[in-house]
């Protein structure tokens, strides 16, 4: 049913593509999560644009959403809709296109103001309509929370470590110390440590 929100306005327009992932790491081990980005554009086709009007934005592989400021692809998408250019803004779901609730606000307002359609995996919606604003809100601020979540998560595990002594972080750069030889000597350091030289021979 949400395909009935797209009109022929919406159709004269582009549809864009946004593909984000938070790491290069991510993107070299988390294959499957890209491919079900890359493969939106087929229900752009579907919902009627052209396959040479889909337009993909995947500048910002590797890069994090918490900010706008260094994502190249983000600040495109956000100029292409301000200018009216997209009919369509689709990511696989809100914490691909922001992390951020203002960054994420700031987008819903102007595809509002620009009669711009936001699809994500679940549906299509319509940001000048107060049910899929206030919905396309809820969905950018439980992206948000998700994120601090997940840091605080992470945080405090570092901190269990570190109160342990077993927090172990690799040598900075430009010491030209490699990790394993830096372990090593941890190692002995620890083991001439839990048995001290005087009182190994007793």
């Amino acid at each position: 049913m949400s395909e009935l929100k797209v009109t022929a306005d919406h159709l004269k327009r582009d549809a864009y593509l946004y593909v984000r992932q938070s790491t290069l790491r991510q993107v070299a081990e988390n294959g499957e999560s890209t491919q079900r980005q890359y493969a939106l554009r087929h229900r752009a086709i579907a919902a009627g644009w052209p396959a040479e009007r889909v337009r993909v934005i995947d500048r910002d592989l590797g890069k994090s959403g918490s900010t706008a400021a260094p994502r190249d692809g983000f600040q495109e998408l956000v100029s292409e809709v301000a200018l009216a250019k997209a009919g369509i803004v689709m990511g696989l779901e809100v914490s691909r296109l922001a992390r951020n609730s203002a960054d994420w606000h700031r987008l819903i307002e102007l595809c509002a103001l620009t009669a711009t359609l936001i699809l994500d995996e679940d549906g299509i919606y319509d940001p000048s309509n107060f049910n899929d604003r206030l919905l396309l809100g809820l969905k950018g601020t439980m992206s948000e929370a998700e994120l601090h979540i997940l840091k605080a998560r992470m945080r405090g595990g570092q901190l269990n470590k570190a109160r342990r002594g077993e927090l172990e972080n690799g040598p900075p750069s430009g010491t030209g110390l490699p990790i394993r030889r830096r372990d090593r000597s941890r190692s002995r350091r620890r083991s001439a440590g839990r048995n001290p030289p005087g009182l190994r021979d007793l």
